[in-house]
């Protein structure tokens, strides 16, 4: 017997299907170097990995989407292929756990580490961002 599949987005789900529906919040990525500079000035979390920026945006904000995250690394990584490596692993762990783990309202900038974040293996990279969370809304554990 073959598991079920889960639907495509925009599908409706399949009948008799099992799974629980999860509710996420959508993310968008930043764009304007304004907001990456609002984050900046945010709360900071280092990871062994990376370096997490955030900030609550204001009420006054457009609020285009709950939650919005960017992605920056330096010449200080490496070469493009470094740097491009590394952006493609924040923006993959970012899409694992900033939907379920990320608050809404919410800006976050990944800044990317010499050395670090094109080498880690990927679940300790995944450990750290939720780590980082947790200690930057406040849950210690």
């Amino acid at each position: 017997m073959k598991p079920p599949v889960a639907p495509e987005a925009g599908q409706a789900p399949i009948a008799g299907d099992a799974q629980p529906a999860v509710s996420v919040c959508p993310v968008v990525t930043l764009r304007k170097r304004s907001d990456f500079l609002r984050a900046a000035r945010g709360r900071r979390q280092v990871a062994a990995g990376f370096l997490l920026q955030a900030r609550r945006r204001d009420p006054a904000e457009p609020a285009e989407a709950p939650i919005r995250v960017g992605f920056t690394c330096s010449k200080k990584l490496g070469n493009a292929v470094v740097r491009n490596r590394a952006k493609r692993r924040l923006r993959e762990i970012a899409r694992a756990t900033l939907p379920q783990q990320g608050r809404t309202g919410w800006d976050y900038v990944l800044v990317g580490r010499p050395g670090e974040t094109a080498t880690q293996p990927y679940a300790t990279l995944l450990e750290d961002l939720e780590m980082a969370l947790r200690r930057l809304h406040g849950a210690r554990r």
